[in-house]
Parts: structure tokens; C-alpha cells; sequence
């Protein structure tokens, strides 16, 4: 290369470099009337928003404008305030992001953050015309493990889940809480569009299978989740309620196990900052992915000193409420002095079930779509919350085949009149908990107390039997091998009725005081010795 040619590139270059703004990390945020994404004549700018870049905080000025220093791999998001919405992005996602990426980040098979030189981002935030206030109850859809591994699990999500549940619930928002996808990445365009169809706005939390897995550190294993989902820590208002969406899952490359619960310093310096401007007389939620409480006995699933320092920044709200995934069962945990909570109240963790149940496994049913119950005997579907002025909660579980149920029942078919009465009817109350009020009666007979038993659901036992002693495969992969039920009753039946067909009904307490019940039958035939 000749000495003139280099002259001219070293030129060229110097003058390229000049014309270059320094890296930008401020902007505008601003009404959106129409949530077009562009400030129009008009639309005036808004103070006091908050912004974050998921360790420092700011407010925007008396103009709406927000600076933040510029930290190569951080996310700069705006936290949605109460009374307005966010506009979409080009894939339906509510748009409140915006990635510092100067330097190449590594090269991970799924893409990671493409490196672009940051320009400064406006936020635009759209003024709710009816406006959600105190006085309102807010519900938000709660989605755990939609954990597709391929398009045809995406199809099952479309034709189970979303379908069915599009335009029919009054719902604020929704979030995922982690394992969005069953470590194909690639996925996450093609089941964006189908959550899309909800219309509604969608956030997440990350899962352990949304990791980067070539990835050598822990700080490099969500590049991926959060080109497409934006911030791995976040935090979204509503005049009720306040969320806020954590990363939980500590990758741990080369280690066994692979990876632990817990939280990074940089998660910790954003709440220490963000819940002193957090209102008391609302509902705190927090969701996650791995639960908070050990999953296994002995195992510490989460770092007890990550969760003793959160549970001391979380103490003094008098409303908290944790939501976590990753079990594929379905329980509640209430946190105490063992676990090192020390509120005035214990604090309640849902440990949502799956939207996959037991990863879209089992029979299929007339329509092509596996059963995917899971271990515990809980229907796969999605959940409900619901919050009312001044903190209080409700919550429910939505089956996806029958959105309304809220128990399943199992009975024997038929007994012998006069035989002790050592056969009972199981209720599988999907929601219950340890002081849940269940009872049943027989032939609209005085009600009596079922009791809580600690063992597998034989509803599902059943279907182990069934793939058991099956000549061929029943689905593509097998229904999971019943495991102990939190939330399962039993009552005996009686024996001493009449020959022919009896009635059982079995109702439950729910949260708010209404009465949940179901029905079925069993037959009593005389036998000879």
C-alpha cells in the first residue's frame, strides 16, 4: 500500500472521528399523545419521571430531560409512572429502553447486543385517557414458563393459552416470569408474535433457560434476553401497585451446579435507591424466576445472604407480594424470622405454576394439544392478580382448558356397600393453601371437614399407570411422574348408603370469602363373599 493511500485513510479516519458526538446517555421524555414514537408540535415534555440505568437514578427536569453518565453495557430504561402507558415497539414490546453498547460485546451464538454508538433516546410516555386511580381495582395476567423448545410448543402456547384468553379479561398488563423459551433463543421473535396477540403490554423476567450458555461469565449470560426484552432489572407503577422485575439467576459457567439464586450488587444499588422513592400505601410486588425459598431441603436453591439483604430492604412495606417461577408446580410460601424476614406481617411468595405445565408433555388431547398437567397435579394455565386500593391482593390460577375451574376431584367408580370405608375422594384445590377451609358431603348430606394430606394427586397416578401399561407411546413425551401435593384434601367415603348411585360435592373457601365447589359420583353394589 502506497504512503499517499495511508495518508489519505489516516485522514479520512481523523476527520470521521471528529465529526462523531461524544456518546450520549440523556434525552427527552415527553407526552405522547398518540403513541407514535415522535414528538409532534404540542405534546409537552413531562418533569419528574424517573430513569434509570439499572444501578443509578434520575429524574427528569423542569424541561423533561434526564442525563446519565454513559456505562458501556448498561440499559437505560425509563420506569413507567402511574396514569400513562408506553408506546409499542415494532414488535408489539412497550418501548422503554434503550442499550449503552460502544465496545463489541462477546461472540455468543444467539447474538448477545449488537455494539452501535449510542445516540441520546427520548422516551415517550402516553396519558391514559380513563385513568386507572385509587379507587379501581388493577389486575395484571401473571405467566411462568412458556418454555417452548420449538415452534410447535409455540403453537401449543397460541392455541392453549393465548387463543382462547385474547380480549377476555379486563388486564392492566402482563409479565413472564422467566424461562421464556427452553434455551433456544431463536425462538424469542416467532413467541413474541403470539403473545402479541393478547394486546396487551408485555414484560419479562429471565429464566435460567434464557441464558447465553457460551457465555464465560455471569455478567454476559442475558446479552441475548435482553436484546429483545430489554432491562434484566426494571420497575413499572400503577396507581395500586408497584413492580419490579429482577434477574435472579446467578450463572455460574464450569461450576456445578450451573447456576444458583441470588441477586448482583449492581441489583442491589438500584433498589437501595428506587424503593425510597417507592409510595407506602400501595402493593410492592417483586417477580422472579428462581422461588426465594429453598426448593430442595438442605440446598440453598437461593443465597441466604442475598435474601436476608433484600428481605431488609423489603421490611418496612406493610404490602409485599413475591412471584416466582421455575417449579412447575404451584404452592405459597409465607416468609418468616427462619427465613429471615422480619416485617410486621409474613411475607407471601406465590411460586407460580407453568404456562408449559410439565413442558407441553402427556397425552394428547382431540385438538392436538398435550395434556401438560404437572407433578402436583395442577392443570397447566396461567394466573390472576388482582389489587385493590390500599395493598390488598387477590390472586387465582387459570386452567387452560377451563379457565374457571379452580379444583379437580377424584373418586373411586364403584364400592361395595358394607365395606369400611377406607376409600376416599381426593380434592385438588389448585390455589389452596394450609388454612383453606374444604368440605365435602354426599347425597346433599350435613357438610364435613376433608383433611390436608401430603401425597401425590391420584388423579395423575392414574395417568403414570396408563402410560405404564401402554403397548405404544401415548404423546411425544410422557406425562411426569406424580409428585406431593401442597394443596390436595381427602374425605372418606361412605359405605353404609343404599345400593345405586351417590352424589359427592365438595366446595372450598377462596381468598375472598366465596364458596368454590365441584361435583362427582360414586356407586355402591352388593357383592357376594
Amino acid at each position: 500500500m502506497s504512503r499517499l493511500l495511508l495518508a489519505v485513510l489516516f485522514s479520512t479516519a481523523a476527520v470521521s472521528a471528529q465529526a462523531l458526538p461524544p456518546p450520549c446517555n440523556s434525552g427527552l421524555v415527553w407526552a405522547d399523545s398518540n403513541g407514535n414514537r415522535v414528538v409532534d408540535r404540542g405534546e409537552k415534555p413531562l418533569a419528574g419521571i424517573k430513569v434509570s440505568d439499572g444501578v443509578e437514578l434520575v429524574r427528569t427536569d423542569g424541561d423533561g430531560r434526564y442525563l446519565m453518565p454513559v456505562v458501556d453495557g448498561r440499559t437505560v430504561f425509563v420506569i413507567k409512572p402511574p396514569g400513562y402507558d408506553l408506546p409499542q415497539r415494532g414488535d408489539g414490546l412497550p418501548d422503554f429502553w434503550t442499550h449503552i453498547r460502544i465496545a463489541p460485546g462477546p461472540i455468543l451464538k444467539y447474538g448477545g447486543i449488537p455494539a452501535s454508538f449510542p445516540s441520546c433516546r427520548n422516551f415517550g410516555l402516553v396519558p391514559r385517557k380513563q385513568q386507572a386511580g385509587h379507587g379501581k381495582t388493577l389486575e395484571i395476567l401473571v405467566f411462568s414458563d412458556t418454555q417452548a423448545k420449538s415452534t410447535t410448543d409455540i403453537d401449543y402456547y397460541r392455541r392453549d393459552i393465548v387463543g382462547p384468553l385474547a380480549g377476555k379479561r379486563n388486564a392492566r398488563f402482563g409479565i413472564t416470569l422467566g424461562d421464556v423459551v427452553n434455551d433456544d433463543l431463536s425462538l424469542y421473535p416467532a413467541l413474541n408474535q403470539v403473545t402479541r396477540l393478547l394486546q396487551l403490554p408485555w414484560l419479562h423476567v429471565a429464566g435460567n433457560h434464557d441464558l447465553d450458555f457460551d457465555a464465560a461469565r455471569d455478567e454476559d449470560s442475558l446479552l441475548t434476553f435482553r436484546n429483545s426484552y430489554g432491562p434484566d432489572t426494571f420497575a413499572w407503577e400503577e396507581p395500586q401497585a408497584v413492580f419490579i422485575g429482577l434477574d435472579d439467576v446467578v450463572y455460574q459457567p464450569g461450576q456445578k451446579p450451573t447456576y444458583v439464586g441470588g441477586l448482583r450488587e449492581d441489583q442491589f444499588a438500584f433498589l437501595q435507591t428506587y424503593l425510597p422513592t417507592v409510595p407506602r400505601d400501595r402493593l410492592l410486588v417483586l417477580g422472579v424466576h428462581i422461588p426465594l425459598f429453598d426448593a430442595k431441603p438442605g440446598v440453598e436453591t437461593f443465597r441466604h445472604a442475598d435474601r436476608a439483604r433484600l428481605f431488609k430492604l423489603l421490611q418496612e412495606f406493610p404490602n409485599v407480594l413475591l412471584l416466582s417461577g421455575h417449579g412447575h408446580t404451584q404452592q405459597h410460601v409465607y416468609h418468616g424470622g427462619d427465613s429471615g424476614w422480619h416485617g410486621t406481617k409474613p411475607l407471601h411468595e406465590y411460586n407460580v405454576g407453568a404456562v408449559c405445565g410439565a413442558f407441553w408433555s402427556g397425552a394428547k388431547d382431540a385438538a392436538g394439544i398435550p395434556d401438560a398437567g404437572m407433578s402436583d397435579g395442577t392443570p397447566n394455565g396461567y394466573a390472576s392478580l388482582s389489587v385493590r386500593p390500599g395493598g390488598s391482593y387477590s390472586l387465582a390460577w387459570h386452567p387452560a382448558r377451563d379457565a374457571e375451574e379452580t379444583l379437580a376431584l377424584y373418586a373411586p367408580k364403584v364400592l361395595r356397600q358394607g365395606a369400611y370405608p377406607a376409600w376416599g375422594v381426593y380434592a385438588n384445590v389448585f390455589m389452596g393453601q394450609a388454612d383453606t377451609r374444604v368440605e365435602y358431603r354426599v347425597d346433599a348430606a350435613d357438610w364435613r371437614p376433608m383433611a390436608r394430606v401430603h401425597q401425590p394427586d391420584p388423579r395423575l397416578l392414574a395417568e403414570n399407570l396408563r402410560d405404564d401399561q401402554a403397548e405404544n407411546l401415548r404423546g411425544y413425551d410422557r406425562s411426569p411422574e406424580a409428585t406431593v401435593s401442597t394443596h390436595l384434601w381427602r374425605g372418606a367415603l361412605p359405605t353404609d348408603l343404599a345400593v345405586g348411585g351417590h352424589e359427592i360435592e365438595v366446595r372450598f373457601f377462596d381468598q375472598q370469602g366465596g364458596v368454590q365447589s365441584a361435583r362427582t359420583r360414586y356407586r355402591l353394589e352388593t357383592a357376594p363373599p
